[in-house]
């Protein structure tokens, strides 16, 4: 009979991680989540709010867990991050600072990825996955992971592997994330290989649209002028055209919102529109039955977001796999 492992998920986001997990038949003990529209989401799934603040939990109170999970912010380290903050002069990456935004502070995310080592040198799990931007590796010329690497290795003494994957294989999507697995003992492990699906974007768009998804001329025809300076310029920025909806689209990101400009669907006779907040939700692997009780905007943010589901399923899979062939103590190890 199977026994469940039980995990903790830090920076839960809207819970992409949460399903995954849950799918390799792990049990959530403990969620973290700082963001209340996240919140909000992970409520309507799961029906628990998660704890705020993790900076103002301590350690010792996060309850005992087999396998930590955490997809730490990616802004301070993202090719997007790093222009804006270098456009306005701030530092990124560990050094990222406050930035002020008129009377709100933006909190200086990139040191959150050490309230993870310090639950992890508390807690002791026996295995944890990290989830962050492809870029996290090169940032900073690679000092930034090199800091990461050895924190988790010479720090804590964990075995660590890593490796930077597309997830197009499971959903029609070009969206290469990197994955840090970690175990406290040393394993023979090797990444799992994506079932080699290649869906494409018809197979997740809806057939029946609401025009609000149309985008307005206003908007449309400003998205073209931006494109023709840039390409005047010689450079290939500005809006994506899906004209052929038997291909994959460019990533998602967190600011689909404003404009859909990444991610446009041509239409005959009229407009583009943008892809509907469920769309996106199919296009990053989660469950139809999955719950969207936020505004639109909102829904953006969280999917651009979020982690492929499919993806970070089958990388859980191959972990728990992984611990159970190397049995040392009972608890997820008696997982069958």
């Amino acid at each position: 009979m199977k026994k469940e492992f039980r995990f903790i998920d830090l920076f839960a986001g809207i819970g992409g991680m949460r399903i995954a997990f849950e799918k390799a038949g792990g049990r959530c003990v403990f969620s973290s989540e700082n963001n209340e529209q996240s919140q909000k989401t992970y409520e309507a799934n799961f029906g628990e709010i998660p704890s705020g603040d993790i900076t103002k939990i301590k350690a010792k109170n996060v309850p005992n867990h087999d396998i930590l999970v955490g997809g730490f912010p990616c802004q301070p380290f993202s090719i997007a991050g790093v222009s804006s903050r270098n456009s306005l002069g701030y530092k990124h990456g560990f050094d990222a600072e406050t930035i002020p935004k008129g009377k709100i502070l933006a909190q200086a995310q990139g040191t959150l990825f050490f309230d993870i080592v310090r639950i992890i040198k508390e807690k002791k799990p026996e295995a944890f996955l990290l989830e962050n931007v492809k870029n996290l590796k090169s940032h900073d010329k690679g000092k930034t992971f090199k800091v990461i690497m050895k924190s988790l290795q010479e720090g804590l003494g964990y075995d660590v592997h890593y490796r930077i994957v597309d997830a197009s294989s499971v959903v029609p999507q070009h969206r290469e994330r990197i994955f840090i697995v970690g175990f406290r003992r040393p394993m023979d492990y090797e990444f799992p290989k994506m079932t080699d699906k290649r869906p494409v974007l018809a197979d997740i768009l809806q057939k029946k649209v609401d025009e609000k998804y149309t985008l307005k001329d206003g908007t449309w025809n400003s998205l073209q002028r931006h494109k023709a300076k840039h390409k005047a310029k010689g450079n290939g920025f500005g809006f994506n055209l899906v004209t052929d909806t038997k291909q994959i689209a460019k990533t998602l990101s967190a600011r689909y919102y404003k404009d859909g400009a990444e991610i446009l669907i041509a239409q005959k006779r009229k407009n583009p529109r943008k892809l509907t907040p469920r769309e996106c939700a199919s296009l990053m692997g989660f469950p139809k039955s999955f719950k969207i009780e936020v505004s639109d905007s909102q829904a953006y943010r969280q999917f651009g977001n979020a982690v492929v589901v499919p993806v970070v399923k089958e990388i859980a899979k191959s972990i728990v796999k992984t611990i159970q062939k190397n049995k040392t103590r009972k608890t997820i190890l008696d997982y069958a």
